[in-house]
């Protein structure tokens, strides 16, 4: 019973790191650092998966509003820049978390609760299906990508890393949601400003 309560302890504090860490970061300057390659050390673990044209195409994947290519960086370089900083590994949750969520179904495809439920369910299993094509992943890696979205997927997370990633991985995807109905709420009161001066006339 004390071995639990003092995992529960662990566990509450290295959530309150992570916690503490992507409210003190902003998504631009995670941004900003991969697209411009300033972070040279994290750039050079992911180099090849960045480069290859099959996750490229991520870019063109609706994901929380915006692309699943950015939101994988995003994931990738909040839980390397956390696995550093608690001296974990970093350099296997890179790549990992980049590939967490690499497949190509687009979330608009399906209108019905059902079938966005069995995409969001079976799709750790497809992108780890996907990444074992085209890159050699540990055992830690392929528990990474396939746990990340425990409780919703039965699979438990076996690492510190893997819960990392899911922790991560939930609070970019709220950010990411959050921006989205921020930017279309902008939009519809700019139309709806221009539609009243117009009007007004």
């Amino acid at each position: 019973m004390e071995g639990m309560a003092l995992f529960y302890k662990i566990c509450v504090i290295k959530k309150s790191v992570i916690y503490c860490y992507l409210s003190l970061s902003s998504i631009r300057s995670v941004d900003m650092n991969i697209n411009e390659k300033k972070d040279q050390n994290y750039y050079k673990l992911v180099e090849d998966i960045l480069d290859n044209e099959e996750f490229q195409s991520l870019k063109n994947v609706a994901h929380h509003g915006l692309n699943r290519y950015d939101h994988c960086l995003r994931v990738s370089y909040y839980s390397y820049k956390i696995t550093k900083l608690l001296s974990l590994s970093p350099d296997e949750v890179a790549r990992a978390a980049l590939l967490h969520d690499f497949f190509f179904e687009n979330e608009n495809t399906y209108s019905n609760r059902k079938e966005r439920f069995n995409v969001l369910y079976s799709h750790p299993q497809f992108a780890l299906d996907n990444a074992k094509k085209y890159f050699d992943l540990t055992k830690k890696q392929e528990d990474i990508i396939l746990s990340h979205m425990f409780p919703i997927c039965k699979t438990v997370p076996k690492y510190m890393e893997s819960w990392i990633v899911d922790v991560v991985d939930d609070l970019v995807a709220l950010y990411e949601k959050c921006y989205s109905v921020r930017y279309q709420f902008s939009a519809a009161a700019t139309f709806l400003i221009c539609l009243l001066v117009n009007f007004g006339k």
